[in-house]
């Protein structure tokens, strides 16, 4: 349960500091934050695969490229189910999942958790 907690804070703080960097995202309360967190946690367990799935061929095609859109397209997603938490456009879902996926990583490993 400590680590979900941690994994939890750690996501809605890289995305506090995501917004702060990338214009077209914003997040006005740090409640916003967490709730973006949780949701970006239960989209890419659910949806994420799903899309990885159906989407293989042009996966496989772009020699694995189209992982970056469907990052954009998942963080794009979170941002439209999470109140106070507004993404503008593909190019800063783009960034925002890279910078997102770069800060929570550094984090992460930071805080001593190994996966």
């Amino acid at each position: 349960m400590m680590e979900f907690i941690v994994t939890l804070i750690v996501t809605a703080v890289s995305m506090i500091v995501t917004s702060r960097i990338v214009p077209g995202i914003t997040i006005s309360t740090p409640q916003a934050a967490l709730i973006g967190a949780f949701v970006f946690g239960l989209v890419n367990a659910i949806v994420k695969p799903l899309l990885i799935l159906f989407t293989l061929p042009a996966t496989i095609l772009s020699l694995g490229l189209f992982l970056f859109v469907i990052n954009a397209l998942c963080f794009w997603l979170v941002a439209s189910f999470t109140p106070d938490f507004e993404v503008k456009g593909f190019f800063a879902a783009l960034f925002g999942s890279i910078l997102v996926s770069l800060i929570s990583g550094f984090l992460s490993n930071f805080f001593g958790k190994t996966s």
